[in-house]
């Protein structure tokens, strides 16, 4: 008895807002008391609207009341709280905004300890008791508390769902299972979640093991930056020293290999570096994702876990990086000590040679080049082109992916990016990196081509055309056959014709493969060189009537 009169103390002096004793205790015109922050801080949220409510039995008052300390009350506290007097233990809080309440309770409901998957309902402590006590309850599947209970009911026939339908993927009563989906794949709900779970093991384990392999791999990325520096910082010091020996026309020299070495070294490391922390990003957002794995695979409520099990995403595959065993700058510290007995003769000479030698500083290996379409599709490039590039006799459609050669030329204002001879095009969109695109041909007559943007525009001349000058590389398709053009040099091409062309580019490897599309991926041609600008992606449709379209790829 004690004991209760103790905890309807607690009660009656205690804030309902913040669920403790009073502090600065006011009373509204409805008589309800409160702490003065707490119902000051009630209030300034409703500042917007102008009236203001009691958070107990909602009546609103305007404007808002002046609050005055209830001096009588703050006393009574003082006083009990000498008595030990403390606020009401966790176990009896009531529920707020972010609780479970308790389906039972009446009134001001406490916050729920349990949900019974088999009531649909969920209990405070004292609710719950009859779940322990009573034999019938015992067998009864309590979780934690849930407030979305009745997800678990059918809609059509108020059963709860303890069964799972693996045609339609989805949760169902035994009553759909007879009738609705009495032909289906049905098994129950702790059967489905059985195999699930195990998938789902089988992805943790693979992103665990995709963490291990990531996280390899940004510890061989900072040995090869300390390798990489260390290097780099050597050959700075040997090349002063030899520079050191030289006449005062070499200074200037010396100091442009210096700021070459730095600046490749700058190049590389930023490389390393960016590589470092998107790996860095991939293994925290492998490691969040496995931890939303694990959440969903300690989820006690089957039809829960089903429910969210469809939205996971899946794990993609991923490969690993691959160093590219070099020697740095040693090579360059060589060549700068042979120039030095032949430094008159070779001067020019030897300063290509050197920056050469610099740049060839490449940490990372370039991946392998895709064998299957699907493994070109990786790497998806939209192309959509540059009505302002087209020359007049090119009409642009389907959204500037389609290009189509006609008679009657296009009044198209003048622009100075615009071709004026060639029936050509430019994309819009810059090629770095590694990508892929395919372009499907109706007609003879086109050429795909790649470009530096700062290829001639005016005129017929071959620094115009692509494929007749040292900025632009194009496959031309004829009837029957290809051929390959580049600085003007033309190389016939094997191979059958198709009408989709498919075009690889890895910039940085300064690999440019062209691709027959079929069935299977045949391989037309392909350069390996060095790019020195960003490239555009181009089409010369030659005869009216032919079209070029860049596909869309899923």
């Amino acid at each position: 008895m004690a004991e209760q009169e103790n905890q309807l103390d607690r009660e009656r002096f205690c804030c309902s807002i913040c669920l403790e004793l009073l502090r600065d205790p006011v009373t509204t015109g409805c008589g309800h008391s409160y702490c003065l922050s707490c119902i000051n801080t009630h209030w300034d949220k409703e500042d917007a609207r102008g009236s203001y409510s009691c958070p107990q039995c909602r009546q609103t008052f305007t404007p808002r009341p002046a609050l005055v300390k209830n001096i009588m009350l703050a006393d009574l506290v003082e006083e009990l709280k000498k008595t030990g007097l403390q606020a009401a233990p966790a176990d009896h809080c009531y529920a707020g905004s972010v609780d479970v309440a308790c389906d039972v309770c009446t009134g001001r409901k406490l916050k729920s300890l349990k949900s019974c998957l088999v009531c649909l309902v969920s209990y405070c402590e004292k609710h719950l008791q009859p779940h322990f006590q009573s034999p019938p309850f015992k067998k009864h599947k309590l979780v934690e508390p849930s407030e979305k209970l009745q997800e678990s009911i059918c809609s059509c026939h108020n059963e709860v769902m303890k069964m799972f339908c693996r045609t339609d993927q989805q949760c169902i009563c035994y009553l759909c299972s007879v009738e609705e989906h009495k032909d289906h794949d049905t098994v129950t709900a702790a059967a489905e979640r059985t195999e699930r779970q195990r998938e789902l093991g089988l992805r943790r384990q693979t992103i665990q093991q995709r963490v291990q392999d990531r996280e390899k791999d940004v510890k061989l990325l900072q040995q090869e930056e300390k390798a990489l520096n260390g290097s780099a910082d050597k050959a700075v010091k040997d090349s002063e020293k030899i520079f050191t020996d030289l006449i005062r026309q070499m200074k200037k020299r010396n100091y442009d290999v210096k700021q070459q070495i730095r600046s490749q070294q700058q190049t590389e490391v930023r490389r390393v570096r960016e590589l470092q922390e998107r790996l860095e990003q991939e293994i925290t957002e492998l490691k969040r994702k496995d931890h939303e794995l694990k959440q969903l695979s300690d989820t006690e409520d089957h039809n829960q876990f089903l429910h969210n099990y469809p939205s996971l995403s899946p794990v993609a595959t991923h490969s690993r990086i691959r160093i590219r065993p070099l020697r740095y700058f040693e090579d360059m510290t060589a060549a700068v000590s042979q120039v030095r007995g032949r430094l008159q003769d070779i001067l020019s000479e030897t300063e290509t040679k050197i920056l050469q030698i610099v740049s060839q500083v490449d940490v990372l290996l370039p991946q392998p080049e895709p064998k299957t379409r699907a493994d070109f599709l990786k790497y998806p490039q939209e192309i959509k082109l540059v009505p302002n590039t087209a020359h007049k006799q090119l009409l642009l459609s389907e959204g500037n992916r389609k290009v189509t050669c006609i008679s009657k030329e296009q009044s198209y204002s003048y622009h100075r990016d615009r071709f004026t001879g060639c029936c050509q095009v430019l994309s819009r969109q810059s090629l770095t990196g590694r990508c892929y695109w395919e372009v499907e041909m109706v007609g003879h007559g086109v050429g795909v081509a790649v470009t530096y943007k700062n290829i001639s525009r005016a005129g017929n001349s071959l620094e115009c055309g692509f494929g007749f000058n040292d900025k632009s590389w194009m496959l031309f398709c004829h009837v029957k056959s290809y051929h390959f053009n580049y600085n003007n040099i033309r190389t016939p091409v094997s191979g059958p014709v198709s009408s989709r062309v498919g075009v690889y580019l890895d910039h940085s490897a300064g690999v440019l493969s062209f691709y027959r599309v079929s069935d299977t991926m045949t391989l037309l041609h392909r350069v390996q060189t060095t790019f020195t600008q960003p490239l555009y992606a181009g089409v010369w449709v030659c005869y009216h009537g032919a079209t070029a379209v860049f596909c869309k790829l899923k």
